[in-house]
């Protein structure tokens, strides 16, 4: 046997132990990883914090109490309609939130006419010269669900787009709730309750986002 054989087998037990320590290394490191490692569900406020502003998560918690306090707010077509017809600005004073476009809520049963695009013109007795609209989906827009509380201001949110989806994020959450499963697709000649909210832009003509919906 060589001098330079004796060499090498007396390197592989050190070359052994120095793949042992490596392997343990690796595994304590592995180990401290997964013990620093947070599980986050999608759509949690973990997911929130760590993803940035979920629009559908903060549509899915705000929704709720806004239905409530339009619920608890709505007035009645009728009245609505007599006092806007009396003074714009004073109704939207007394019954509204916001500034010059106030957020009226509103509450009405009345006999669905023709409808587009899940818009349907509702004709409410006791209500006169006032085109009374309520949208359904599939698409529902504007803002006014995020506006009907009247505390949901701009300086809360990082920029315009935020407060944008933030509205949007509201919207959703509505149509999971209240429209889910509703059949918009034959309504013309029923009978219709509906709670909800609208922009005063012109006493005339409203165009209804709801946060109830019940067909007779």
């Amino acid at each position: 046997m060589s001098a330079n054989d004796i060499s090498i087998i007396s390197m592989k037990p050190r070359l052994g132990r120095r793949g042992m320590f490596i392997a343990a290394a690796v595994l304590c490191i592995t180990a401290a990883i997964a013990l620093d490692t947070t599980v986050v569900t999608i759509g949690s406020e973990q997911d929130t914090r760590t993803a940035g502003f979920s629009p559908d998560a903060y549509g899915a918690k705000e929704f709720p109490r806004i239905r409530k306090d339009v619920d608890s707010r709505a007035v009645d077509a009728p009245t609505l309609a007599a006092a806007l017809a009396k003074d714009k600005t004073a109704a939207g004073k007394k019954y509204g939130t916001g500034g010059a476009i106030p957020v009226l809520p509103v509450k009405l049963t009345g006999r669905v006419g023709e409808g587009k695009s899940g818009i349907y013109d509702v004709a409410v007795d006791g209500v006169e010269n006032v085109r009374i609209r309520v949208q359904t989906g599939p698409a529902i827009n504007g803002t006014d669900l995020r506006d009907a509380p009247g505390d949901i201001a701009f300086g809360e949110f990082k920029n315009q787009i935020e407060y944008q989806d933030a509205g949007a994020g509201i919207n959703r959450a509505m149509k999971s709730d209240v429209l889910e499963g509703f059949d918009n697709t034959a309504l013309t000649g029923k009978t219709i309750s509906v709670t909800g909210v609208f922009k005063l832009i012109n006493p005339k003509m409203w165009l209804i986002t709801p946060v109830e919906v019940q067909v007779q």
